[in-house]
């Protein structure tokens, strides 16, 4: 599975250092253990695999934005107009328009919530 997060990592843009390794490790344990928790399975069914990459990607994004360390991605408030006498900066906010950690945070919501009736389908009774 770790092959296939760094891949979907990298469909956004993120590049994959090796300090990563160790965290992308603990999260597949984490959320493979919380999908086998929810389902009362022994292993990750095969039909949530794609949902578990999404969760462990997620995840991922949401530890490094928390911590400070996401590179690689524009964080800083769209600009969307600026005028040098008297100095007038206006922000693309408040207009429909969503800053790029407005969008990040939306994207990182979808990848760990986006699968979460698909595995409750997945459920068995544990006796």
């Amino acid at each position: 599975m770790i092959e296939e997060v760094k891949a979907r990592l990298a469909s956004f843009g993120y590049e994959v250092g090796e300090s990563d390794e160790w965290m992308l490790t603990f999260l597949v344990q984490k959320v493979e253990n919380h999908i086998k928790n929810i389902t009362n399975c022994f292993q990750v069914p095969e039909g949530l695999f794609n949902v578990a990459v999404d969760m462990v990607v997620g995840e991922f994004l949401l530890n490094k934005k928390s911590i400070g360390s996401l590179e690689g991605f524009d964080l800083e408030a769209a600009i969307k107009q600026i005028q040098e006498g008297d100095t007038s900066i206006t922000y693309a906010i408040g207009e429909g328009d969503l800053t790029p950690e407005q969008r990040l945070d939306l994207l990182i919501d979808y990848l760990m919530n986006h699968g979460k009736n698909e595995i409750i389908s997945y459920r068995s009774i544990k006796w």
